[in-house]
């Protein structure tokens, strides 16, 4: 006779399952220390978000944070929960990945979600390309407009793909990404018709001392292009503007464009605008490192097709090639020698 398995006892006042949301809740503040932004990062409301972290707490039986009207941090217990919530997360979206997301009915793969952030950059032409090499596939488009916003929705599981500067995501979001470098894409300035500067072919970089340029401060989804700005403005007499409702549209952008005549950071590739110019900046030539992002473990061959179309347009048109007077922050040089 076998004899009957004994259940394991369980811990007195320990939880016997904890909601992976809640995990979720607890990581993106300890991560941010701000509720606000905490909240904005996983798309739900503040009071959600607090009401999951004192559940979570009730739970655990342990206080996780300490709560002042100026800041938050971590408690003791909630540095000792940090490392094995960050597992069972990880553990979840490998699991996710490994079974619900690589396949469709039948055993065929399912359709493939690929932000392009706007239409008609980098990003467009290596969909295209990777669609030519597997017909078979559905690669579809979205365009969540930054990477810092998209890498979200892929670690939600709402998102497959993405592109954009793979530098500027905090380290405990890449640390559960992969990423394969695509461009070095040379930046531009978008200038209203009439502005002083609009007359150059090309736009030296100290000319902008003394503008305020654009460059998405204030919008919660591209912090990843705000801070490249702020780096490359740093010491040349430019000002990052002051953050502004987001323009949704190319008819909407155009508009706030013409009335509040401030120039846009950009790159070269930038679609056409109504009563604007765009001009290539030089002196140097700034670049922004535009990689391929992808949830670490995520199997599909439309990801296979996106990486090799970006290698054979990168190698075709010298995309990874930096000019001799290119600019790039250090760190993002070191990262796009890198390879996952």
């Amino acid at each position: 006779m076998t004899a009957e398995p004994r259940a394991q006892p369980r811990i007195p006042g320990a939880p016997r399952d904890l909601d992976p949301r809640l995990l979720r809740a607890f990581l993106a503040v300890s991560e941010e220390l701000h509720f606000t932004r905490a909240a904005a990062r996983l798309y739900v409301a503040q009071q959600a978000l607090s009401r999951d972290v004192r559940r979570l707490e009730r739970e655990l039986g342990a206080d996780l944070f300490v709560r002042t009207t100026r800041q938050v941090t971590l408690t003791g217990e909630g540095e000792r929960l940090l490392p094995y919530a960050r597992r069972v997360i990880e553990a979840q979206d490998d699991l996710t990945a490994a079974f619900a997301r690589g396949t469709g009915s039948g055993g065929a793969a399912r359709p493939l979600l690929v932000d392009l952030n706007s239409p008609g950059l980098t990003c467009g032409r290596v969909l295209e390309r990777a669609r030519e090499l597997v017909p078979e596939c559905e690669l579809m488009a979205r365009f969540e407009s930054g990477l810092t916003g998209a890498a979200a929705e892929i670690l939600a599981g709402r998102l497959d793909v993405s592109f954009g500067r793979y530098a500027g995501l905090e380290p405990a979001v890449r640390a559960r990404l992969a990423h394969q470098p695509v461009r070095y894409e040379p930046m531009a300035v978008l200038l209203p018709l009439g502005h002083p500067l609009a007359e150059l072919d090309a736009v030296p970089l100290g000319a902008l001392a003394g503008e305020s340029v654009y460059a998405g401060a204030g919008n919660p989804r591209t912090l990843e292009w705000t801070d490249l700005a702020h780096r490359l403005f740093e010491g040349r007499g430019i000002e990052v503007a002051a953050p502004a409702p987001l323009a949704v549209g190319t008819e909407e952008f155009g508009r706030i464009m013409a009335k509040n005549r401030t120039p846009v950071l950009t790159v070269v590739d930038f679609p056409a605008m109504p009563e604007a110019v765009l001009r290539p900046l030089i002196d140097p030539v700034p670049l922004s490192p535009v990689s391929l992002v992808w949830r670490k473990g995520l199997a599909h061959p439309g990801v296979d097709a996106l990486r090799a179309a970006a290698a054979e347009l990168a190698a075709a048109e010298g995309w990874l090639r930096r000019p001799e007077d290119g600019w790039v922050p250090a760190t993002d040089a070191l990262i796009m020698m890198s390879l996952e």
